[in-house]
This record gives structure tokens, C-alpha cells and sequence, in this order.
């Protein structure tokens, strides 16, 4: 288990602000030791809020959302989005993110993967997976992901190429009816599979 993807972080709190500004608005983001990303946007989290596909009247799950910033930018394009951790402090975290950035329409839950909306579906399932939680994790992030989208819903992740995209390109096109590359850059790639 890596030190994020953990119910607990054993380090001590320390907190940095970062500024964000992204697909044409500015954000503000609490980060913590012990959350991925401390202090910084991660360059394949970047990527992927750039290259996202998002839809007005979409519902969508940020699948451990960390400090918020896929769930909170998406906020803005679609109507709903539910935001979940197996970290408390970053749920924490989270939820103080949506109060700075003024989110009205975006929730975050507690739990592990899929476990906080067991019977839910959503249009879009958006994460950046923890790469260093393992294989198995990220297994069970794509082959869960179909039931818990509508049909035509899209998984769309960002891996480095170099951290299994092969890996998981390849448990995509076993799952979904079409697999597509939305972007490539800085040693990652944003793959999208259609339900």
C-alpha cells in the first residue's frame, strides 16, 4: 500500500494553497502531506483535466479524488459529481476544497474504490488510479468500472507510460466496447473506454 492510498496517513499534517487555473477558470486547492500531489498539480492529473471529455447534463465520479481537483474542475461542465477516498484526510481535505471553490453541485464519500456508491451509475467515471497500490487495484478500478456506468458512460484515466499503460489498455479493450487515446504528454496517456 502506498502512503496515500491508506485509510489513515501516519505523517504529520502539514498543508500547502496551490492556485490552479484550467479549461478557462481558476481554482484554489488546499494540499496535504499524506494525499497525492502534496504541493503541486501532478503533471498526469494535468493532462487528464485538460483532455477530459465532460458533458453538460453528465453525472460524474471522481474515483479517488484526493484534494478534489478532478472532481471540483468538472464541477463546473457537468450537473453532478460525486467524489470519493479510502483516505480521510483527503476526504477532509476534499470537502474543504469544495467550500473554498464554492461547488454546490459535487459531494465527497468515504470508502474504498466503488465501495461508496456500491448500486450507483454514473455518465463518467474520471481517476487518476494509485499506480503504487498495485495491480490488483488497478484490476478492480477497470474491470468494476462498466457496472457502474451508463450505457455509452466513459472510464477515462491518465497512467504514466512507463507504470503499466500497456497494462491497462489492454484490460480496457477486455471491458469496454471501444478504447480511445485522448491524450499523450510528459510520459503519460489519457485512455477513455465507452461502455
Amino acid at each position: 500500500m502506498s502512503h496515500y492510498y491508506t485509510e489513515d496517513p501516519s505523517s504529520p499534517l502539514k498543508t500547502r494553497t496551490i492556485e490552479v487555473c484550467i479549461r478557462g477558470h481558476c481554482f484554489k486547492f488546499i494540499t496535504a502531506s499524506g494525499v497525492f500531489s502534496f504541493g503541486k498539480l501532478d503533471r498526469g492529473t494535468e493532462l487528464l483535466l485538460k483532455s477530459m471529455v465532460l458533458e453538460r447534463g453528465w453525472r460524474v465520479l471522481d474515483l479517488g479524488c484526493g484534494y478534489g481537483v478532478i472532481g471540483i474542475v468538472a464541477s463546473r461542465f457537468v450537473s453532478y459529481v460525486v467524489m470519493t477516498d479510502i483516505n480521510r484526510r483527503a476526504v477532509s481535505i476534499a470537502r474543504k476544497n469544495l467550500k473554498i471553490n464554492n461547488v454546490r453541485n459535487a459531494e465527497v464519500r468515504w470508502g474504498n474504490l466503488y465501495e461508496p456508491v456500491e448500486n450507483e451509475k454514473f455518465d463518467a467515471i474520471i481517476t487518476n488510479p494509485p499506480v503504487h497500490a498495485g495491480k490488483d487495484v488497478l484490476r478492480e478500478i477497470v474491470i468494476n468500472a462498466p457496472q457502474h456506468l451508463n450505457d455509452g458512460g466513459m472510464l477515462q484515466l491518465v497512467i504514466k507510460t512507463s507504470q503499466g499503460a500497456r497494462y491497462i489498455k489492454s484490460l480496457m479493450e477486455e471491458k469496454f466496447t471501444e478504447v480511445m487515446e485522448l491524450a499523450k504528454g510528459s510520459g503519460y496517456r489519457v485512455y477513455a473506454g465507452i461502455a
